[in-house]
């Protein structure tokens, strides 16, 4: 039997057994005792857990310690009563988050057993204190009423210490977020216990992370969906999975016994948004951008049978202007050619859908059974402007759905969960005006996009975990075990430089053979770049993962959060890859010349050699203390090892880099007489989409077999150990935080080039080598080469918000880290190459800021009724830059390079970056049951210039060195929205 099918028997068994396994955690828990009027612990005294919205109750016992736990309990406002016969019921609202474990003391008193009515003062979130997790809960307060420009509910993941979010500008952006020195491909997020974890497109890359996220303006979800999430950096427990640096669990909105919905509009135009320092002069191009919403949720049979819907869109407007500048003097090759004809200012449009809808029933009082399903749609024109010709845009489209079925059951101490879930994520990116062969001027680009790709990622997944409570040695334990199985289909048609492009210039370095510049003064090419071949895979992936977790107290202070996990993938390489015999001979016959000699025991296959990797062994290991009876002070820490995988498209390459080859083809100027060696003389009809005509070039002589990618047969998936040490005190309604976080990561995938290397002369100067004496442009191998280091000092002030006396409240909270990372093998952590090879890039300082800091709050005006205040303030050191590059070993300097700083609400200055995001926001009163409000955001309100782009080349170059060239964040913008609620 093969290895394949027996995990696929061994997954049916395990989910077929009494022991059913585990979800991502999407729900929150509720523990405390339950003591008398002495401090006597109160035994088999009744529980009960009531939803305000829904009604839905949940019910437990106390054990003989008073001691009791109400796990599973959907994130919301609870209210919370303890009965025992002969005392005094106890009452009390609560407000349950995703993720967190509450803490509910009762004291009953001797007596009456008529309960008294509680005194409701709006339910306020109460910080988590006893967990082991590093962990920030955003409310749905903070989703709700903190001002982000686009609404992506991502954004706010910056509230969490060592989190990074790219920033949320109008222009294009890849929208992820990291943490722990690793890259956006090392993080998940989980909406409803289903991943949106993108194992498809952009490997490690910059573009990397989240499906959908990789390469669009897009949210990855409906905001006024989402009711609440959690950001976990370090230490999460064993039952998440597939990460290796910081998760995102968040829940989604349900609806109630009462039937309420919104809608808004939030408008953006050029009249609203200023011009940066860098295009002050210049006209505004136009833009205008309207969000719009609408949702709705309620009682379709009460107390039984609830739903919810919810709907955004995202229609943008903005102009991308045509500047083409021909230079003169090269008479009629440029003068012929109408260039400023292109120069016109053109739209760019963007659109985008997402719905979101939610059914959840109640079958019994001790079952529930939740739907919910999701699609995003959009499409945008693009990546034109400047020196492009608007015929070299790109139409890039995306579809994003998810569905999931998810049942719940209690049994007495049991809480079973099983979930099924259903995704899509399709990518496309065409060439807007197809059929016009690309000229690359240099100064100008005419003619169509040359690739063509259409990603689709397909998953099919099973889950359900099970949570034991009534286990009782050695002190209160809640045992939860897991499996998690999805199947994935992957359909690749990675169509690069399908289309071709011809390189035209004047002074040309004529690549292959030549030695110097010549002069080709843009009469004719001097070269061709295409594609052609099979460029279509289709792939089929498995994968499981398993755990095992006890959460156990031994004392009432003390808990100890014990877990082991295990993952595996069917294909996360290709595993039953051959190695092609041409690729083998011209290897061998060639490898004693090439710069870096390959193994070939190592990278040669013929099917058999590669094997999955089953050591993805996780313990983890976590604790928290309470230093004092009343748990105002808790002692935290934890350690763990977390496996990632994002290797799919980058492995792919193996293949399609011979099946798909890209081709080189060099011409000689039009004026010479003899072709030089790899050149074949120009002929006019070559400027075309033929395919049988640049076959026709390509086959003349001259044109390259393309690259060969080599992955190596014992490639890891890579690997992070996170450990952590704090303390979390509570003053009064604030928690502060102060921890200490680490990061060590290994195992990142390297791609290495085996035909260049350092001047043997002297090691630190680039390079030798490069010819394609071997047949092929470029032979690249993987390694595990690049390591990761993380330290951190993090701190973090929260205050819940929370409504006091005629509706007046506030909250707000603060986080700051202070951090060094470093990293050997790479260069940046949105590498995917390391040049010449990896072993020559020594441990360096990462190039990003070391002190970070984010603060927030929201707060109802006094004296103003219905206005409400809310902002955000980011600040930041600055980046480290390099000075020069590490092939120019008499100037390099690892992180030599700080931006200029300027003071922010303390006198030093200590801040490269700057930026306050304001809102103000006035609720009329209600009238029926309905009201309006009007929302006023204002982003960059100082309108600081955060620069960027720094030139750092050559600090001999007194009057260029350390000049900036762009901003990183927008400039002072504004934006009003109107909001209609019922």
């Amino acid at each position: 039997m093969s290895r394949h099918r027996f995990l696929w028997l061994a997954c049916l068994t395990l989910l077929a057994s009494p022991l059913s396994l585990s979800a991502q955690t999407t729900t929150g828990t509720v523990r405390g005792y339950v003591k008398d009027q002495n401090g006597a612990p109160v035994a088999d005294a009744e529980i009960r857990a009531q939803n305000i919205e829904t009604g839905v109750q949940r019910t437990t016992t106390t054990r003989a310690d008073g001691g009791y736990i109400l796990p599973g309990l959907v994130p919301g406002t609870y209210d919370l009563v303890a009965r025992s016969i002969g005392h005094s019921p106890q009452q009390r609202r609560v407000v349950v988050q995703i993720g967190a474990t509450l803490l509910a003391d009762f004291t009953l008193q001797a007596g009456a057993v008529e309960l008294q009515a509680v005194k409701v003062e709006g339910g306020t979130p109460a910080v988590e204190l006893r967990t082991s997790e590093v962990a920030t809960n955003i409310s749905q307060q903070q989703v709700q009423n903190l001002p982000t420009p686009s609404r992506n509910f991502l954004d706010l993941a910056a509230l969490a210490p060592g989190v990074i979010v790219s920033p949320d500008r109008t222009d294009l952006r890849p929208r992820n977020f990291t943490a722990g020195a690793q890259g956006p491909g090392e993080v998940n997020v989980f909406v409803d216990g289903a991943s949106l974890k993108n194992d498809l497109t952009g490997g490690e890359g910059p573009n990397s992370g989240i499906a959908g996220q990789d390469n669009s303006r897009g949210n990855p979800f409906p905001r006024s969906a989402i009711q609440e999430y959690r950001i976990i950096t370090q230490n999460f427990k064993a039952e998440y999975q597939r990460a290796s640096s910081a998760i995102i669990t968040a829940t989604t909105r349900s609806g109630g016994n009462t039937w309420t919905g919104n809608a808004f509009t939030y408008y953006q135009n050029k009249g609203l948004v200023a011009l940066d320092s860098f295009s002050l002069g210049s006209a505004k191009p136009d833009y205008s951008r309207y969000q719009v919403g609408l949702s709705a949720g309620g009682p379709l049979i009460r107390d039984r049978l609830r739903f919810f819907g919810s709907y955004e869109g995202n229609y943008q407007n903005r102009a991308a202007t045509v500047a083409i500048t021909p230079p003169t003097g090269f008479g009629p090759a440029v003068d012929t050619i109408p260039f400023t004809s292109f120069n016109r200012s053109f739209t760019s449009p963007f659109r985008e859908t997402l719905l979101f809808g939610k059914l959840t029933y109640d079958a019994t009082p001790h079952s529930t059974l939740e739907w919910s399903g999701s699609l995003r749609h959009e499409y945008d024109i693009r990546d034109f402007g400047g020196n492009a010709a608007y015929a070299k845009a790109v139409h890039y489209g995306q579809d994003v759905d998810f569905s999931s079925l998810k049942h719940t059951s209690v049994t007495g101490p049991w809480l079973n969960e099983a979930m099924l879930t259903y995704s899509r994520f399709r990518r496309t990116q065409t060439p807007q005006t197809p059929g016009i062969p690309q000229r690359d001027y240099g100064f100008a680009v005419l003619g169509s996009y040359e690739t063509n790709q259409d990603f689709t990622q397909k998953r099919l997944g099973f889950r359900d975990d099970l949570t034991y409570t009534g286990f009782r040695s050695g002190g209160e334990h809640v045992i939860k075990v897991g499996v998690a199985l999805d199947r994935l289909t992957y359909d690749v048609n990675k169509g690069n430089n399908q289309f071709p492009t011809f390189r035209y210039g004047n002074l040309v370095n004529c690549n292959p053979n030549c030695t110097g510049d010549v002069s080709y003064a843009y009469k004719n090419p001097f070269k061709l770049e295409w594609a052609a071949g099979n460029p279509f895979l289709t792939a089929h992936n498995m994968t499981l993962g398993a755990y095992a977790q006890d959460d156990w107290s031994p004392t009432s202070r003390l808990t100890l959060n014990l877990g082991i996990r295990w993952d595996y993938e069917s294909h996360m390489l290709n595993y039953d890859y051959v190695t092609p015999q041409n690729v083998r001979d011209t290897i061998r016959l060639y490898n004693a010349q090439l710069q870096h000699p390959i193994d070939t025991l190592e990278y040669f296959t013929d099917g058999t050699q590669r094997k999955r990797f089953l050591g993805a062994f996780q313990p983890r290991l976590g604790f928290s203390y309470a230093l004092d009876q009343n748990n105002m002070t808790t002692l935290f820490g934890g350690i763990g090892i977390y496996y990632d995988r994002s290797y799919f498209d980058l492995s792919i390459d193996e293949m399609q880099k011979l099946t798909y080859p890209k081709y080189s083809v060099y011409f000689a100027p039009r004026d010479s007489t003899t072709p030089g060696a790899g050149q074949i003389p120009w002929k006019d009809t070559y400027l075309t989409t033929d395919t049988s005509v640049l076959r026709a070039a390509v086959d003349s002589g001259g044109a390259a077999l393309g690259e060969v990618w080599l992955i190596g047969n014992h490639t890891k998936p890579p690997r992070s150990t996170q450990f952590s040490l704090g303390v979390r005190r509570q003053l009064g309604r604030y928690v502060v935080s102060v921890a200490y976080a680490g990061v060590r990561g290994v195992n990142g995938l390297v791609f290495n080039w085996a035909n260049f290397d350092f001047n043997s002369n002297n090691p630190r100067t680039c390079c030798v080598g490069a010819s394609p004496f071997h047949g092929f442009n470029n032979i690249v191998f993987t390694t595990n080469s690049v390591k990761t280091w993380y330290d951190a000092l993090q701190i973090q002030v929260t205050r819940p918000y929370q409504q006091r006396t005629r509706g007046i409240g506030w909250g707000g909270g603060m986080s700051f880290s202070y951090s060094t990372r470093s990293m050997q093998g790479i260069d940046a952590s949105d590498d995917e190459f390391a040049f010449p090879q990896a072993y020559l890039i020594t441990k360096h300082p990462i190039n990003d800021e070391k002190a970070h800091l984010v603060a927030n709050w929201v707060t109802d005006v006094p004296y103003a009724y219905g206005v409400q205040f809310s902002g955000l303030i980011t600040l930041g050191t600055g980046p480290r830059l390099d000075v020069a590059g590490r092939f120019n070993p008499a100037m390099y300097e690892p992180g030599g390079f700080t931006p200029d700083h300027f003071a922010f609400l303390i006198p030093a200055k200590i801040w490269a970056f700057r930026e306050v995001d304001l809102r103000l926001r006035k609720t009329f009163p209600s009238v029926s049951g309905t009201t309006m409000a009007f929302t006023l955001d204002l982003f960059n309100a100082f309108n600081f210039q955060n620069l960027g782009c720094y030139n750092t080349n050559d600090r001999t170059d007194v009057a260029n060195f350390g000049l900036a060239h762009c901003v990183n964040s927008d400039a002072r913008r504004l934006q009003v929205a109107a909001e209609y609620g019922f």
